[in-house]
Parts: C-alpha cells; sequence; structure tokens
C-alpha cells in the first residue's frame, strides 16, 4: 500500500462533522496521520449541497458553530452561504484543507482482525487502508431525496422541483408556486419564495409546530461588546444551550402548556384563531417531531401580508394546472416545490464488513451513540435531535480522541463494543415520517449506559468526558505474540 494511501484515522465527509473531527485530531494527537475522503467537491456537506431559496440554519450559530472557533457574524440564524464559508475557513486556518480528498466517495470498508486495520473502496476504484475509520457524512443520502408518487404527476404542465436538486436557473418570478410539505424546509422556502413569487401556497397533510426566533441575539450582541470574541461566544453558547434544553425538557413534561404558549405566539402575528387552529395547531405533542424555527416570524408576515398562504389537505391528484385536492379544490401552479423530506442512510450508505462477514447496521447495538457493537476501531458521527448538531459531534470527537489515546497507552490494536444483553429502542426518537420510513436501517439502543443515548446535552457535557472508554469494550493487544482479549464490563 503507498505511504500516501495509509493513514491512522481516515474521516468520510467534510461536512461540519469532519472538519470539526480533523481539528480535534490535529490538536490532540498531532502524532497521527489522517486523511479526510470527500464525495463531492467541496467543503461544507449538507451546506454546499443545499442551494435553494433562503437556505439557513435553525439552529442559532453560537452551538451549532464549534466551540474553538467563535461565530462573529451579526446572524444568530445564518444563510447556507455563509455556513459554508466558516466551514471552509475553519478548514483553511487549521491547515485541513489539504488533507481532503475531493470527489471521492466511500463505498465499501473491510475490517480484517489479523491486520489490524481496515481497507477502504471507493467509488472511483481507489483503496486505502486506516487503523480507525471514522464517518461524518451525516445520516441521509446526497444522491435522493424523498419523493413520494403522488397520482398525475406525469400530466403537470408546470415545474416540479425537490429541493435537495435545486435548478440554478430557475426562474419564479411572477408564477403561481405551490410548496408541498410542512417541514424545516418548506417554512423556510415560502417566505423567501413570496417576496418575488406571484403567490406562494404552503400545502401540508397536517400543521407543525413553529416558533419565531429573532434573527440577531441581543445578549449575544451585548456580551460581543463587553468581552473578548472567545469569552463572549462561550457566553451567548451557554445561554442558548440552556434556554434551548430547558425548552425540550417543559415540552416533553408539560405539553400543554407548551402547546398553548406557542398557539399564543401565532396568533400575535395571525391574529386569526380559526386559521391558527386550521393550519398551526398539530395534533402530536412538541417535540414528537422536530420543532421549525422562523427567523423573526417570517413565514407568519408573508401570510399576513397576502404573499403566501396555508392550506391543509391532501392530494387527490396532480393535473395539467396544477394540484387537486380531496376537498375538490385544485391549487393553480406554475412551480411546484416537493418538499417531502430526506431519504435517511445510515453511516453515509457505506457497505460495512468484519474479516469478510457483512455488517447489517439496521438493528445493531449503538454504542454510546457513536460505535457499532461487534465492530471494531469504528466510529459515526450523529448530532442531537433537539438542539445543535455540533454539540453531540464536538462530544463525540473528543471521546473517540480519548479512546484513542487509551489504545496508544496500553498498546492496543483494536477496541469493539460488546454486544449488550438488550435493545429495542430507535435510535432516532423522532414520529417523523422521514425517520419513520428508515427506522429498520439504523441502529437501536439498549437499556443501560453506555447503550443508551440520551438527547441531553447538558448531562453528557459533564458524563462524557469522564464516561469510561473501557466499559462494555474489547480490546486487543498488538504487541502480544498470540492475540488476547480484555474484556471490561
Amino acid at each position: 500500500m503507498p505511504a500516501d494511501r495509509h493513514f491512522d484515522v481516515l474521516i468520510v465527509g467534510a461536512g461540519l462533522s469532519g472538519i470539526g473531527a480533523a481539528w480535534r485530531l490535529q490538536k490532540q494527537r498531532p502524532q497521527d496521520t489522517y486523511v479526510i475522503l470527500e464525495a463531492r467537491d467541496a467543503i461544507g456537506g449538507t451546506w454546499d449541497l443545499f442551494r435553494y431559496p433562503g437556505v439557513r440554519s435553525d439552529s442559532d450559530m453560537f452551538t451549532l458553530s464549534y466551540p474553538f472557533r467563535p461565530w462573529r457574524e451579526p446572524e444568530a440564524l445564518a444563510g447556507g452561504d455563509k455556513i459554508r464559508r466558516y466551514i471552509e475557513d475553519t478548514a483553511e486556518e487549521a491547515g485541513i484543507t489539504r488533507h481532503i480528498r475531493f470527489g471521492t466517495r466511500v463505498v465499501r470498508a473491510d475490517w480484517s482482525t489479523p491486520d489490524a486495520r481496515w481497507t477502504v473502496r471507493t467509488a472511483g476504484g481507489e483503496v486505502y487502508t486506516c487503523k480507525f475509520l471514522y464517518g461524518c457524512a451525516g445520516y441521509y443520502s446526497y444522491t435522493e431525496g424523498y419523493q413520494p408518487d403522488f397520482p398525475g404527476m406525469a400530466d403537470f404542465r408546470g415545474l416540479l422541483v425537490h429541493p435537495q436538486f435545486w435548478p440554478e436557473d430557475l426562474d419564479y418570478r411572477g408564477k403561481r408556486v405551490v410548496v408541498i410539505g410542512s417541514g424545516a424546509t418548506a417554512v423556510t422556502l415560502v417566505p423567501a419564495m413570496a417576496a418575488d413569487a406571484a403567490h406562494v401556497t404552503m400545502l401540508q397533510r397536517s400543521p407543525t409546530y413553529i416558533t419565531p426566533l429573532p434573527n440577531r441575539d441581543v445578549i449575544a450582541d451585548l456580551v460581543r461588546r463587553m468581552l473578548p470574541p472567545k469569552a463572549a461566544n462561550r457566553v451567548a453558547r451557554a445561554k442558548n444551550i440552556l434556554l434551548t434544553q430547558a425548552f425540550y425538557q417543559v415540552a416533553r413534561r408539560r405539553p400543554r402548556l407548551v402547546r398553548r404558549a406557542l398557539r399564543r405566539v401565532a396568533l400575535r402575528y395571525l391574529e386569526n384563531p380559526g386559521y391558527v387552529d386550521e393550519h398551526f395547531k398539530p395534533r402530536y405533542d412538541p417535540w414528537d417531531q422536530r420543532l421549525c424555527v422562523i427567523p423573526a416570524g417570517d413565514l407568519y408576515t408573508s401570510i399576513t401580508s397576502g404573499r403566501a398562504s396555508v392550506v391543509t389537505d391532501h392530494i387527490e391528484t396532480f393535473v395539467p394546472e396544477g394540484i387537486r385536492l380531496e376537498s375538490g379544490t385544485v391549487l393553480d401552479a406554475d412551480v411546484v416545490v416537493s418538499a417531502t423530506g430526506l431519504s435517511l442512510l445510515p453511516v453515509g450508505g457505506i457497505e460495512l464488513a468484519v474479516d469478510g462477514e457483512p455488517i447489517q447496521v439496521g438493528g445493531r447495538a449503538t454504542y454510546r451513540g457513536l460505535m457499532l457493537s461487534g465492530v471494531p476501531n469504528f466510529a459515526y458521527c450523529i448530532g442531537y435531535v433537539n438542539a445543535s448538531w455540533t454539540l453531540r459531534a464536538d462530544l463525540s470527537h473528543r471521546y473517540l480522541l480519548r479512546l484513542l489515546d487509551h489504545m496508544e497507552r496500553h498498546g492496543y490494536a483494536s477496541a469493539t463494543p460488546a454486544t449488550p444483553p438488550g435493545t429495542g429502542r430507535p435510535l432516532l426518537d423522532l414520529s417523523s415520517g422521514y425517520v419513520r420510513r428508515a427506522l429498520d436501517t439504523f441502529p437501536v439502543q439498549g437499556d443501560r449506559d453506555p447503550w443508551i443515548v440520551r438527547q441531553n446535552y447538558l448531562r453528557e457535557v459533564l458524563t462524557t468526558p469522564r464516561a469510561d472508554v473501557t466499559r462494555d469494550m474489547v480490546f486487543t493487544r498488538r504487541t502480544a505474540p498470540t492475540r488476547k482479549e480484555e474484556v471490561v464490563r
């Protein structure tokens, strides 16, 4: 194997997680060689892929940004282009960019116990080897979004677009637009397109919980004037973590209280109880599905201005002039945007095998939410469902580096999570359709630590840095003449 194809650590993905992992690795373990294999031709991951109008974060940037590099822009909820530049600048300043190999999509990884290494194969036929493999490619497919097969789609005379593959030359000025969906993408698209379209209709089967947040964080602005950038960022970050975690806990424990509060907020903007109850009163409890954020109430103001509207109904069929609903109403449309969700894909769609045996990720137990039972020297990065992705991603990076330090100190060649006594709970505990469609392809949780994924950053930020890296872990020594296992339970 050529020297430029073997590494101590191989990271898959050059998005928010992959760049953060590389930064931590360089800082804590500068002796390690590493490479980042990125399927696309640019840094950014999600923030390079999605280019639809108004694309932005739905988490505040003080928690979505890296803890080691303060967010210096004025917006608390930033556009996709600014987030992408932030990730690019982070990589460039740290010298990470030169470690990235673009246009290199990983398709398969095979672990060899005798060699204590992974052999990683790419779509282009290249072969790499590594001691530790870290998947930072997120959990949805970049090549396909979820598109229901609506009746009559072929009859529609207008343009049908999926937000994941937005045409650069799409001109919707002065046109009638229907956006199908009510999730984060839809509530972003509607006000962004309403500024130029003749009218935008958000067509939803059922309502989603929505909450407005200001574009600027007044407390962050204040502490920025008083403190150095890093200290100010820590204060803003801590404040937002406390607020979001407190809101989540209240929503889960007192759902009716939060329901009423969100309804009152909607009424302040829309001033029509009947309209709010028809279109913004979900059937499920808050945080059974991810809450949608609208900056400065932009969706509500687009509705009150008359440039946008909401229709809650089911699609009967597409017709040449638009969409006919089950109620019999026809929504005329020149452009239909199918914001119907993502196609989830565990561990970036990489085929895994251990000593020639294929690994079925679905149903396998997740260890601390970042490793898989029975799979040596492999981890994957996944964020919180109720807070910024980066919060959990950074905890995962730091935990893995502690594991690598432990392995080096004790001369271990591999670390393999054992099999827990009982499993069953889904890894992603949301009732959203895009999650439910893919549950059987994802790992499951156990019934005790370290096999439980707790959606609680305040707890994990205290426990994860001190977590026992040897618990329920099988280690293999690289120095012994015959391989000797140590199991700590």
